[in-house]
């Protein structure tokens, strides 16, 4: 397993601020922070709220403060600025339409004209006869003068599409799981640029992460399946991916699921137990002992250590 990609070392934590932050995400941030210290890197906050619909008014004051209070400084995001900037989706959405566009003049994305009540058609007939859920190309391979006249029967009104690969494996190199490798056929086209204009978390995820120089991405395994997503994303831009590793997450303590911001912490006595960053600091409980504990979920320090400073685990920190 390697870490060095003979790139400056870049990484980025990226949360929705859709509510209160748990501390798995924290936990992802943490390991961001203490890989980009351990290699002399940039840790870059980026506020992904391209979702409007879930967004909560406060959130990124919550998500700011809570890093701050953990001693988790940013070298570049919200407050303190940087030479990639806007650090903020909702503020570069001009770029995401750009890069659209320009998979679609490129033949690698389509224009889908497909109305909501066409797509709850097709997936009630897809669950009728049994068949895998997704949607059905219709809107792949039309010709101009379809495109031409759908355009104007929904009053100009589409979504962006990728074109995924049809046949063939994807693979993509994890640094802590190696190879993973998925079926094509498997992968949907799934919708990038929604017709509200905002980007989906695919396609605002990979033009960041590439225009911001990113060169490593440490995120939680539930991504995983959106990785030969992003693998085929950076081939059509003919661009270089990340490197990228999938970290273990860290499940409700009732043991049902992974930790959510959805959903409170509860014990199978229904006791509750705190899961939100800001429970834990009304708890009394203080950063370095807070760091110290995710610190010790998923990484190692080594001589049967469990409690260890700061700088200690930015020396010996590694993936």
């Amino acid at each position: 397993m390697t870490e060095s990609s003979g790139k400056p070392v870049r990484v980025r934590f990226a949360p929705s601020p859709t509510g209160p932050v748990h501390i798995g995400g924290i936990r992802t941030a943490l390991f961001n922070w203490l890989f980009a210290r351990h290699h002399g890197g940039a840790f870059i906050l980026r506020i992904e709220d391209t979702d409007q619909k879930r967004y909560v008014e406060g959130s990124v004051e919550l998500i700011t403060q809570g890093l701050r209070w953990l001693g988790m400084d940013w070298d570049e995001g919200p407050e303190v600025g940087g030479d990639y900037g806007p650090y903020v989706q909702s503020e570069r959405t001009a770029l995401y339409r750009e890069w659209a566009d320009w998979l679609v003049e490129q033949g690698h994305a389509y224009r889908c004209y497909c109305t909501a009540e066409r797509l709850a058609e097709v997936r009630e007939q897809q669950q009728a006869n049994k068949q895998p859920l997704g949607y059905d190309r219709h809107c792949r391979d039309l010709s101009p003068e379809e495109q031409e006249r759908l355009h104007a029967e929904t009053g100009g009104e589409y979504v962006v599409r990728f074109k995924m690969p049809l046949e063939g494996e994807t693979t993509v190199h994890d640094l802590i799981r190696g190879d993973i490798t998925f079926d094509n056929v498997q992968l949907n086209d799934l919708v990038l640029l929604k017709s509200d204009g905002f980007p989906t978390y695919h396609l605002a995820n990979v033009v960041d992460d590439h225009f911001m120089a990113i060169s490593h991405i440490l995120r939680a395994e539930e991504w995983i399946s959106s990785a030969p997503v992003h693998k085929n994303l950076y081939d059509g831009f003919g661009w270089e991916m990340p490197q990228i590793a999938h970290l273990p997450v860290i499940l409700n303590p009732s043991g049902k699921g992974k930790l959510s911001k959805r959903s409170a912490g509860f014990t199978e006595d229904g006791r509750k137990v705190p899961v939100l960053l800001h429970e834990f600091r009304e708890a009394g409980y203080l950063p370095p002992a807070i760091v110290n504990f995710l610190t010790n979920i998923g990484w190692s320090f080594g001589e049967d250590r469990e409690v260890f400073t700061v700088a200690e685990t930015i020396e010996r920190f590694e993936l």
